[in-house]
């Protein structure tokens, strides 16, 4: 069967392999394998970026005393990412496809060699026809080091594989018009412009499980998308959802549709990066109306008029208008302490070069 996309990842959320008391959803999560074992068998190319290994954790423990919230996500992703992943393996060797563990952190991916060496480990599964699946490594992950949610894994992993669309199952139909629970709600089919605000409709609670909720993935998704890469918000309760999402552009979903211009790997890393930043540039009026023209430009130290903290060159840094609210990111050509000698002068190279500047 011929499918839209070769190459696709797909994120499972907590709420979609999860029952309502916690328990793994042993149902589900072999309907989602056979579903993905299709698309392997007809020559599609699958990233799995599955949740699911706290909440699996968490049924299996009785813990008496009382535990920091940190110290819970270590202790229940231990014991539940080896049930998940031996649930997983169990599935796909009843279709005959090997699938691989990819476990990871926001700080393993925080350089671009580090970012290539993962990148390298996935590509070479997917030659060899192993399905990668990839989690955030809670047992070793502390807050400040930790994704928003798999929503900002599961992007930054499209994007570094070069997936043609993103998937991202949650326990709706997508994005909707209103409440989700109003039966006069409906899905919002199609979402064309990064700029569309959709603040009106989208709903903040998170999941019970997972950290993230459906703000989270929006902005996730309009980030991927102007990237490049199709993002669908889907039912992953729905049976045979995937194999549909592959087949037509009429089954049931938000659709966040592409943009035309390519972004390049480097600038595709940067876009994904803001949680690794080592300091802040702030920039005066010229240098933001500048930015803000469709001609491609670098910022140059005449427009910078403040930078805080410490950092070494190539270290990513935020960017601040003059009104103090982030406007993009970028890698920095210069160290902290060379970067503020730099401050004001004219005819300087580019403290941050067009190629390594991601704007929001």
């Amino acid at each position: 069967m011929e499918y839209l996309f070769k190459r696709i990842a797909v994120k499972i959320g907590s709420n979609v392999l999860t029952r309502k008391d916690g328990t793994l959803d042993v149902t589900r999560m072999s309907a989602l394998v056979d579903q993905i074992a299709e698309l392997h068998h007809n020559g599609v190319e699958v990233v799995l970026v599955s949740s699911g290994a706290v909440a699996s954790g968490r049924s299996e423990l009785n813990v008496d005393k009382k535990l920091d919230a940190v110290s819970a996500r270590q202790l229940f992703s231990a014991v539940g990412q080896a049930k998940l992943i031996n649930r997983y393996y169990e599935m796909f060797r009843d279709h005959g496809i090997a699938c691989g563990q990819v476990l990871t952190t926001k700080d393993s991916l925080s350089t671009r060699v580090q970012y290539l060496n993962q990148k390298n480990c996935m590509s070479v599964m997917l030659e060899n026809r192993v399905i990668p699946i990839v989690n955030e490594n809670d047992t070793i992950s502390v807050t400040e080091l930790m994704f928003t949610d798999n929503d900002e894994l599961s992007g930054m992993v499209a994007t570094m594989m070069g997936a043609e669309a993103l998937v991202i199952l949650s326990n709706i139909d997508g994005i909707y018009n209103g409440n989700p629970a109003d039966p006069e709600s409906e899905v919002i089919r199609e979402i064309f412009s990064a700029k569309q605000d959709l603040s009106q409709y989208i709903q903040t609670q998170k999941s019970s499980f997972g950290r993230g909720g459906m703000l989270t993935k929006c902005n996730i998704a309009r980030k991927v998308a102007d990237e490049g890469i199709t993002v669908m918000i889907a039912n992953g309760k729905k049976d045979g959802i995937l194999p549909a999402l592959l087949s037509d552009n009429e089954t049931l979903c938000t659709r966040f549709i592409p943009a035309e211009k390519p972004v390049s790997n480097v600038k595709k890393w940067i876009a994904h990066s803001d949680g690794f930043a080592k300091g802040e540039i702030h920039i005066n009026q010229g240098a933001y109306d500048a930015m803000l023209q469709p001609n491609a430009v670098s910022l140059l130290p005449v427009g910078v008029v403040k930078i805080e903290g410490d950092f070494e060159k190539d270290d990513i840094v935020k960017i601040f208008n003059p009104d103090g609210e982030q406007i993009g990111v970028g890698r920095i050509s210069a160290d902290s302490d060379k970067a503020r000698e730099l401050i004001g002068q004219q005819g300087a190279k580019p403290l941050i070069h067009y190629d390594y500047l991601y704007l929001d």
